[in-house]
């Protein structure tokens, strides 16, 4: 999706207010997925911690970290959009998120359903902040495998 003359003001708000009001600022004590994210070339990171429901919903959602507005706004919006959904919506919304990030092209309902993640697609014209955008979404998907090994480990 090309973003229309004039919405590129509103885009960068939509992530300068999840940088300045982040969502779900904090840790969890005692989370069932729990991943450390860091990127060494800009010193950012995300902590996630996440809490299941008894029906297996990301039922408590939660980041800290440090970092470039871009990685800090990203992972509120991943938190906002994968709380209170199951590990296989955050799961489609990771993969779909990289195609954006990677100048893929999406659905009309990938791209409804991703909604202000899409403000995030800006950040592809400057490929050194690609990863900065990706981290939350890199350490989302170490957590979930974590979860999953475990989870076999058990069996």
């Amino acid at each position: 999706m090309q973003i229309p003359d004039g919405l590129d003001d509103l885009y960068q708000e939509v992530i300068l207010d999840h940088y300045r009001k982040p969502r779900h600022r904090g840790s969890l004590i005692d989370p069932d997925l729990k991943s450390e994210g860091f990127n060494p070339f800009c010193g950012d990171q995300v902590i996630l911690s996440i809490k299941l429901s008894n029906e297996g919903l990301l039922s408590e959602v939660a980041f800290d970290g440090q970092g470039c507005s871009i990685s800090q706004a990203s992972a509120s919006m991943l938190l906002n959009n994968i709380n209170g959904k199951t590990i296989a919506h955050a799961e489609t919304l990771i993969t779909d998120f990289k195609n954006v990030m990677q100048g893929g092209i999406l659905s009309p309902a990938q791209e409804e359903s991703m909604g202000e993640l899409l403000a995030l697609q800006g950040v592809r014209e400057f490929p050194i902040r690609i990863k900065c955008a990706l981290l939350g979404w890199t350490t989302l998907q170490d957590a979930i495998a974590e979860y999953k090994n475990s989870k076999e480990a058990k069996r």
